[in-house]
């Protein structure tokens, strides 16, 4: 390690951000950076800790090599440091924007001390990779003359595709929608992910002798027995695109949608044509209510703040999270906590006060003579455990209230893939309504098909799609030199 007591003579330091009221006026990125000195000597924070907690089995899904290039980093190695990282992290760019850090929850500093900076330090790395010219594109020396199709271009399939690739298979990545990048383009808003970086990545993987084709709808535009005949193998990873839903009274009226339409067309809507033709829905001088409180009814809030919307209201059926550590979240488990994220800071900026409502459920969507919808009835609920230690939900009466709203974004998580590409596969689904596929072996219910990351484990993060897409290709990987022996 690079310095023994760097953990007691450094403070966490972490990179500031715009102000929230300046950065709501547009969907660039709004974190800033801290000097190089002052980033070495967060590196020199990670500490000589013995059993790195942060790359366990509670810290980085993809095994990240972290007290490494933390100690390259202290030591000014940055490019040694790159070159580290990218031996476990196909897409540093990506997990050093938007995983939520688990490795830091992990980390032995943070038993009594402020995390080391982990998450920030990758990205630093990665940016200055970028800057440097040391991300540069690497073609596979020889071809086996295997043919891998790929359909979805999210992080598990890009994980994928770059892995076979590089073992020597031709790779074709298939992508409904017009541009590659699957959640990573169209999932998550421009500010918390540049949609130019997803751009340069595939940039370098299309000079690598990756194929990427756009508009083709597996199942629909080509079919499974011509996806075979162009494949030895095919990997699945779609995701876990299939919404969860709101049946309630009103749920169709106007003005009511699922928060993934809303983030999908208005980034579209914004690389098109900077929202110049209006092909999105907008939150502008509107009552908007999100129904979820997870990151992406965070994206909801933050996109909804940026269009100018006139209230902001967050729903969250769950009790209001304790703002430390809890008995039921020990170090070093990734903990449930209050934590106030880019799109509360907007708002309460903006609003004064944070948006979200905790323990409250949503009873009738109300709407106007035109089908318009314009008010949500509500009631307040309580959270107790049962004799077995269930916790069990229960209204309480006279807590009822109606909120207004003119716009409602559903933001309630997801139940499986969609049924399209599973059913012209002929693929086995489990009891969640994923593809059937254990982990390890990645194999569906149909010779030559593979699954992996929230196509096949359900909704996940980032950093465990590409945890997934890295070892599906090993396994496809083997499976191919396997058939190719006489």
């Amino acid at each position: 390690m690079g310095k023994p007591t760097g953990f007691m003579e450094y403070s966490r330091l972490t990179v500031p951000d715009r102000e929230p009221i300046e950065r709501i006026k547009d969907f660039g990125e709004f974190h800033l950076e801290i000097s190089r000195e002052e980033r070495e000597q967060q590196g020199g924070r990670c500490m000589d800790c013995g059993v790195p907690f942060c790359h366990s089995a509670y810290g980085c899904p993809v095994d990240n090599l972290i007290p490494e290039w933390n100690d390259l980093i202290y030591r000014g190695q940055w490019e040694a440091a790159y070159r580290r990282l990218r031996q476990t992290n196909n897409f540093p760019e990506f997990t050093g924007r938007v995983c939520p850090a688990p490795c830091e929850s992990a980390c032995v500093l943070g038993i009594n001390e402020p995390a080391v900076t982990i998450k920030q330090n990758e990205a630093y790395i990665i940016n200055l990779a970028y800057e440097r010219g040391w991300v540069t594109p690497h073609r596979p020396d020889t071809r086996t003359g295997k043919r891998v199709a790929v359909v979805g271009s999210g992080p598990a399939g890009l994980a994928a595709a770059e892995q076979l690739n590089q073992a020597g298979h031709t790779v074709t990545v298939y992508e409904r929608d017009d541009r590659i990048g699957g959640l990573l383009m169209y999932g998550i808003p421009n500010m918390k992910l540049d949609k130019r970086l997803v751009e340069k990545r595939i940039g370098v993987m299309a000079e690598e002798g990756i194929r990427f084709v756009t508009g083709v709808f597996v199942g629909r535009d080509l079919s499974a027995r011509e996806l075979r005949a162009a494949s030895d193998a095919i990997v699945l990873a779609c995701g876990a695109t299939k919404p969860r839903d709101l049946p309630v009274r009103g749920r169709g009226l106007k003005g009511v949608h699922f928060a993934m339409e809303f983030l999908h067309a208005n980034t579209k809507s914004l690389l098109d044509s900077n929202l110049a033709d209006g092909a999105y829905i907008s939150a502008r001088d509107k009552h908007v209510v999100v129904i979820g409180g997870g990151d992406t009814g965070n994206d909801c809030i933050g996109t909804a703040m940026r269009h100018g919307c006139r209230s902001l209201t967050n729903f969250e059926v769950l009790p209001r999270p304790s703002g430390e550590r809890t008995d039921d979240f020990p170090w070093p488990v990734y903990p449930r906590l209050l934590r106030y994220d880019y799109g509360h800071e907007e708002a309460i900026a903006r609003f004064g006060k944070d948006p979200r409502e905790f323990s409250i459920v949503t009873k009738e969507l109300v709407g106007d003579s035109s089908g318009q919808v314009r008010g949500i009835d509500t009631v307040r609920v309580e959270w107790k455990k049962d004799p077995q230690g269930k916790w069990v939900m229960s209204e309480l009466p006279g807590t009822e209230r109606r909120f207004d709203a003119d716009l409602v974004l559903l933001a309630m998580g997801f139940l499986g893939t969609e049924d399209d590409v599973v059913d012209a596969l002929e693929v086995e689904k489990d009891a969640k309504g994923n593809v059937k596929a254990a982990y390890g072996r990645f194999a569906a219910s149909q010779e030559g098909v593979f699954a992996a990351g929230d196509m096949r484990r359900g909704q996940s993060l980032v950093v465990w799609a590409i945890n997934e897409g890295r070892a599906v290709a090993r396994e496809v990987d083997r499976y191919l030199a396997k058939s190719s022996v006489p």
